[in-house]
């Protein structure tokens, strides 16, 4: 008798809360759709949001850049009004994040868009950099790897890793651990030296190749890449870490080093020989769709934009 009253009583909760959540969901003001996620996806998704508002019905979506990681929490935590409908990422969703999601009753669908490089980037008002991954490792990571050990990062300038390299202070713009441009430079950059130059394995590599220092060389920058374009702009001697998209928008005033003998481009990105590039994506929250007007219209519109010769295509995204 008892069980039968909680079960009863769980079934009851459960429609509650499906109620509850649809009804806030209908209430949502201006039925704009919330979208939150990775800045390197953002100018893809606005461009998407401004074409889907001028050639449908509906209104154009709300979007905010909040990285990938940013993205993905708000987007896991719930179902209704106060929690967004989709978010871009820049890398794939985690087991960990696909976790919570299913925790808290949401179901992602993905929809891969393109691929993205990550570049290495200055002023080109000085000479394009030739550098390996283990220049740029050494150059950024709290601890290198020397005479057998892992020590804490010794090296100052450039040249103090590498003769050939100039003879000026590291000054290094990352991105944030939120972003997906971080989580995915620390994999095809730093991991992949560890992995395959020092033949460390997965947990050596992880516990001793994922931090980037903190004694002035490197600086943590927030999700506008923006704000880093100015910044080499300003500093000729300065490097920073963010997608080609923003590279290809930006060549008046920067340009991507060559990363182990081949430069960033739309045909190195694609054909795969420029190795530091990553799958980008964007998340629909399945219990939202058909609650939340135009939500799988604007999924379906975005990646019929997704394709070559498109706005997205002009706009650096390599289609898949």
């Amino acid at each position: 008798m008892i069980k039968t009253i909680k079960l009863v009583f769980s079934i009851f909760s459960i429609c509650i809360f499906s109620i509850f959540s649809i009804s806030s969901l209908n209430a949502r003001e201006g039925n704009q759709i919330s979208i939150v996620g990775s800045s390197t996806v953002f100018p893809f998704a606005t461009i998407v949001a401004e074409r889907f508002a001028k050639n449908t019905n509906f209104k154009a979506p709300v979007i905010e850049s909040t990285g990938s990681g940013g993205g993905l929490k708000l987007f896991c935590a719930g179902i209704g009004l106060e929690h967004p409908d989709v978010t871009n990422a820049s890398r794939a969703i985690k087991s960990s994040e696909k976790e919570t999601c299913e925790k808290n009753g949401i179901t992602p669908v993905e929809y891969l868009i393109g691929y993205d490089g990550i570049t290495f980037s200055n002023s080109n008002a000085v000479k394009q950099l030739s550098l390996t991954k283990e220049d740029i490792f050494n150059a950024v990571s709290a601890k290198v790897y020397k005479n057998g050990d892992m020590i804490d990062n010794p090296y100052n300038k450039w040249s103090d890793i590498n003769s050939s390299l100039p003879a000026v202070e590291i000054d290094v713009l990352a991105p944030p651990p939120s972003s997906g441009t971080r989580d995915a430079f620390v994999e095809l950059v730093m991991h992949s030296v560890c992995k395959k130059k020092y033949e460390m394995d997965k947990k050596t590599y992880k516990a001793n190749c994922s931090a980037l220092r903190e004694d002035g060389a490197v600086t943590e920058v927030g999700e506008n890449d923006n704000l880093i374009i100015e910044k080499l702009a300003d500093n000729s001697s300065r490097f920073g870490i963010f997608g080609y998209s923003f590279l290809d928008q930006n060549r008046d005033r920067v340009q991507g080093s060559i990363v182990d003998g081949v430069g960033p481009s739309m045909d190195t990105i694609a054909d795969g020989s420029y190795k530091v590039s990553r799958p980008l994506f964007f998340y629909v929250k399945k219990e939202h769709i058909g609650v939340v007007p135009g939500i799988q219209e604007y999924a379906d519109y975005f990646m019929s934009l997704a394709v070559e010769g498109s706005p997205l295509e002009a706009a650096g995204l390599i289609p898949n």
